[in-house]
Formats: structure tokens, C-alpha cells, sequence
């Protein structure tokens, strides 16, 4: 089979080569509107971030904590639906060359149509999908429609995640491995904990040429403690809350924060 390109590689290798770890930036689409969402995101490209994550607000946000929560039900009451999603991802891919990935559960894809779902994120530039409750056991269609569209696909792995998952879930993956630093719900914590570098050494160890680690990570010292081990750093939750309180400025001001802690500091 081709070798496919992956946007999402490429992006994290370009860091690497840079003596750094990639900062990934999430925002959900929709918060606080359309053009919003838009704008954040290339603030944070202008200031940091090496690949932009945006989630598509859902009715039930199983791994979400408390301030995603809220931000995606402010966006589905303003009227968000699923094909502006598209939208947001051409707004972003038009005015920087920062990779879009869009973080979903699986429903929305369905229900609109696999292939029909990863045309239109082609076609709009997006690079891919972060499908947090989507297994490789059960992914086939998108395997092969992300094949047939080059769109990159990751997969998340766990502290609970046996060693045999973690091999079919690295073999699986295009871009890189989701690597989740703890067991539960997103949000900022005050510390990250051991099973981040756990999950990160044991996705290295199945074969991952690219680890990236969120869930919890809301500060500089928290990306460069991760950053000494992980080849990315995911902040969403933090993020989320500096568009909340202090708008589009306060968004640019965090991750420049934040893209201070990314180098390779020896450990």
C-alpha cells in the first residue's frame, strides 16, 4: 500500500527537528460562535501552537469535564450543528498552514456518513480525526476511508490500556498516539502525574513513532515536564478558559506561556 502523508507528522516531526516537543492546541467549535472559534484558533497559531485541535460540540461529552462541558452546550444552544464544523476547519486551513484536526465521537461521523464526513473535512483542508470513543476493532470503514482521503487518524491510549490494545491501537494510528496522562474526565490540574510518562513509554515501546499527551495540562511547567519525555503536549481545558474569560487576547497570551515550556530539557 502507498505511503500516505500525514499533516499531523509532519507537524510534530518540524517541532522535533526544532529541539522541541509540539504544543497542540483544543478549542471547541461553536464557543463562543463560529467566527470566534476562527479567530482563536489562528491566534493560537500565531503564537505557538504547532497543531490545532478542534472539538465538535456533543449533547453528551462522556470524557469532558466541567469547563468544556459548558462551553460545548453554549454552542449547540446557539445553534451549532455538525456541518459547520467544516466550515471552522476552511476558515482555519485558508489563513495559516497550522494542521486542523477535529476531535469527535463517533455518532455525528456515522450519522452523517463516513465517507461523506471525511470528503468534506478533505476538501475543507482539515488533516484528520481524534476519535477518543472510536477503537481500532471497530473502525474499519474509517481506516479505509481515511486511506482513500489522506486524512490522519488518532487513536487514544490509557494507563489502562492493555499491552496488546496498545499495540493495535499504535498500528492503527496516523499522525500520532492520544496518549491519556490520567484515568478520568478532562480539566486542569495543579500536577500531572506518573502515568503520563507510563502511557508515553509504553505506546514508544509498541512501536509509536509519536506520542502526544493531554488531558490536565494547563500550564508552562506542566508542558515542559511532559515535553522532556512526550513528542507533543495537548491543552484544551486551560485554553478554554482563557477564551471564556478573557477572549481571543487571553488565548494568544497562553500560549505564548505555554510554547515557552515545549523544548527538550534534558531530565
Amino acid at each position: 500500500m502507498k505511503t500516505l502523508s500525514s499533516k499531523a507528522a509532519a507537524a510534530v516531526e518540524k517541532a522535533r527537528s526544532e529541539g522541541r516537543a509540539a504544543l497542540i492546541g483544543y478549542l471547541p467549535a461553536g464557543f463562543p460562535d463560529v467566527p470566534t472559534t476562527i479567530e482563536a484558533a489562528l491566534a493560537m497559531a500565531a503564537n505557538g501552537v504547532d497543531l490545532i485541535e478542534i472539538g465538535i460540540p456533543y449533547s453528551d461529552p462522556v470524557m469532558d469535564g466541567r469547563v468544556i462541558q459548558d462551553a460545548t452546550v453554549q454552542a449547540l444552544a446557539a445553534g451549532f450543528t455538525v456541518p459547520q464544523i467544516f466550515d471552522v476547519v476552511r476558515g482555519i486551513t485558508s489563513a495559516t498552514d497550522v494542521p486542523v484536526l477535529v476531535m469527535t465521537y463517533w455518532n455525528p461521523v456515522m450519522r452523517m456518513g463516513v465517507r461523506e464526513f471525511a470528503s468534506r473535512l478533505a476538501e475543507a483542508g482539515g488533516a484528520g480525526l481524534i476519535t477518543p470513543d472510536l477503537i481500532p476493532d471497530e473502525a474499519a470503514e474509517w481506516m479505509a476511508v481515511s486511506d482513500e482521503f489522506g486524512l490522519d487518524r488518532v487513536f487514544l491510549v490509557a494507563p489502562s490500556t492493555s499491552p496488546a490494545r496498545m499495540r493495535s491501537t499504535v498500528e492503527a494510528s496516523r499522525g500520532f498516539v492520544y496518549g491519556v496522562s490520567v484515568m478520568g474526565i478532562t480539566g486542569a490540574r495543579t500536577s500531572v502525574g506518573a502515568a503520563a510518562r507510563a502511557v508515553v513509554d509504553d505506546a514508544h515501546a509498541a512501536g509509536a513513532e509519536r506520542v502526544c499527551v493531554g488531558l490536565g495540562v494547563s500550564s508552562a511547567a506542566q508542558v515542559a515536564e511532559i515535553a522532556r519525555y512526550a513528542d507533543g503536549v495537548i491543552v484544551g481545558t486551560a485554553l478554554v478558559a482563557a477564551l471564556r474569560d478573557g477572549g481571543v487576547p487571553a488565548v494568544a497570551a497562553l500560549c505564548k506561556d505555554l510554547s515557552t515550556g515545549t523544548g527538550k530539557n534534558p531530565s
